[in-house]
């Protein structure tokens, strides 16, 4: 049985250290969390994870290579439009963060921006692929389409994905149960992204009559509309699934309004006055620079170091993170029984950085079988299923422990904040990945190459210089991450400390 009630700040001053903190009753009525949820509420919350990966695959896959490719746009300007998307992505994320923790509704403070978000997302995919043939004729026209919409869909997948991230935080107070969830999600995003696009290029994109289906613009309307039709799928799944959990619903009067700007500062104030959230977050933006690289880096090493073909190359980019989604669906549970977060967040870190001394190492010490041998690929396959395996697990156990640090909040300032943490979060982590791109691009210039290298060609000079530079990039990041990890002390003890004294406050209310 669930209980609500009020925090009282004035019948709780041993448990707000901050004398005098600010407390608004309507804000601090919460639910008693289950300390245990059932697995089919953990799938069916871990289903919404995909709506934001339908976003990622289309722009990682289709967008730069329909805009330009295909409707002829520069791809300056097509790059340029992104980045400006992609940055205006990051700082919507605290907005909504802010807003939904403010929200008042009898429907708690995250459903409804995840039910109304859902329709904008499903037209925003249309919109994005199925541009008029009197848009296309104008560059300019083009351009303006391509920012309207863009800025459109990452507005309202934010709107559905911040408040489903601080969804976690209230679905369960369980120390590994919030681990299960983030699993949950994490693997959602990564079956999406990768079977949408497969699915896609096989029955969308296919060729017919030696004609490549990526190059029909007729094609692409469709996978807009396949896009928002698996959108509103699994939102519809996911809301329902948990719509049982409402978070602090308040039956006393609904407030939707936006916050003040005021407020919106102030409560990113609040995140960065946490002394293990900043540990996170130094953590985190280490680990974001070092993905975004290592994603960069990584084709351009297995297309001219190892000479893979095209077909070999969509293998190392889909076979490691499926089987990373499975591996850690199998081991974690009893990983979580060995170890805890933090402990396993270190693990994590270690595997990967252990991981990245071997392949490229052995391959400038020329220890490796000789490009085209039939034991390369294996070799490649089975270094990138290690990292992708350690960087779920670091991915998930990273935002359980930000769940667990809300928790640690509210104690200290009466307040739950669950979406203003995500939200600075996934910010931070968005800004910093931007890093990998750019890094990238330098790293092609230093070394000599050009965008008419083709592998076989490349001086050994150039090869050897974009080995040393994923290396140096991957271990100068992990080593950083690592610090961060060792100082991050956050144990179950003290969670189940924190969760006893909420408990005790929510029922005497």
């Amino acid at each position: 049985m669930r209980q609500s009630g009020y925090l009282d700040a004035d019948k709780y001053k041993t448990s707000l250290p901050k004398e005098g903190a600010a407390v608004n009753k309507h804000w601090l009525k919460v639910t008693d969390i289950h300390s245990n949820i059932h697995t089919s509420t953990k799938i069916y919350y871990g289903i919404g994870g995909g709506v934001y990966a339908i976003k990622e695959s289309a722009y990682a896959i289709f967008i730069l290579l329909f805009y330009t490719q295909v409707l002829g746009l520069s791809g300056a300007v097509t790059g340029a439009i992104v980045a400006i998307s992609l940055i205006w992505d990051g700082i919507s994320d605290p907005l909504i963060g802010s807003w939904s923790d403010r929200l008042r509704s009898r429907y708690g403070r995250r459903h409804p921006f995840m039910v109304y978000s859902t329709l904008p997302i499903a037209i925003g995919f249309v919109g994005l692929f199925a541009p008029p043939d009197s848009v296309v004729d104008s560059s300019t026209l083009l351009a303006c389409w391509l920012l309207f919409w863009s800025l459109w869909v990452r507005t309202f997948i934010t709107a559905f994905t911040i408040p489903h991230l601080a969804l976690s935080a209230e679905l369960t107070s369980d120390y590994h149960g919030r681990s299960q969830l983030m699993a949950m999600r994490l693997g959602s995003m990564f079956l999406v992204g990768l079977l949408l696009p497969a699915v896609a290029l096989t029955m969308i994109f296919d060729s017919a009559g030696g004609i490549d289906g990526r190059f029909v613009p007729g094609n692409y309307p469709v996978y807009g509309v396949l896009c928002a039709g698996l959108a509103v799928g699994l939102s519809f799944i996911s809301v329902m699934g948990t719509r049982h959990h409402t978070s602090c619903p308040d039956m006393s009067g609904e407030h939707y309004n936006l916050p003040r700007f005021r407020d919106f500062i102030d409560d990113i104030r609040q995140t960065f006055r946490n002394r293990m959230f900043r540990t996170m977050l130094g953590f985190e933006v280490a680990s974001a620079i070092g993905w975004g690289c290592y994603s960069t880096l990584n084709i351009l090493v297995a297309t001219y170091v190892f000479e893979f073909s095209s077909d070999e190359v969509a293998l190392i980019l889909a076979v490691p993170g499926l089987l990373g989604v499975v591996l850690v669906g199998m081991t974690l549970k009893p990983l979580n029984k060995r170890w805890q977060k933090p402990q396993l967040l270190r693990l994590a870190v270690w595997g990967m950085l252990f991981n990245s001394l071997w392949l490229l190492p052995l391959k400038l010490a020329d220890m490796l079988p000789a490009n085209g041998s039939p034991l390369l690929l294996p070799l490649v396959l089975l270094s990138s299923t290690v990292f992708m395996f350690c960087f779920f697990l670091r991915a998930i156990n990273a935002m359980s422990l930000v769940a667990d640090i809300t928790d640690q909040h509210e104690i200290e300032a009466g307040e739950r904040k669950e979406g203003g943490f995500f939200a600075v979060m996934t910010f931070i982590v968005k800004i910093a990945s931007l890093v990998g791109p750019l890094y990238g691009g330098i790293v092609l210039d230093l070394v000599g190459m050009t965008n008419k290298d083709l592998p076989g060609e490349v001086a050994e000079s150039a090869l050897t210089g974009l080995i040393w530079a994923s290396l140096s990039i991957a271990i100068l990041t992990l080593v950083i991450a690592l610090i961060y990890a060792y100082k991050f002390k956050f144990s179950k003890e003290q969670m189940e400390e924190i969760q006893t004294t909420l408990r005790a406050q929510r029922a005497a209310n």
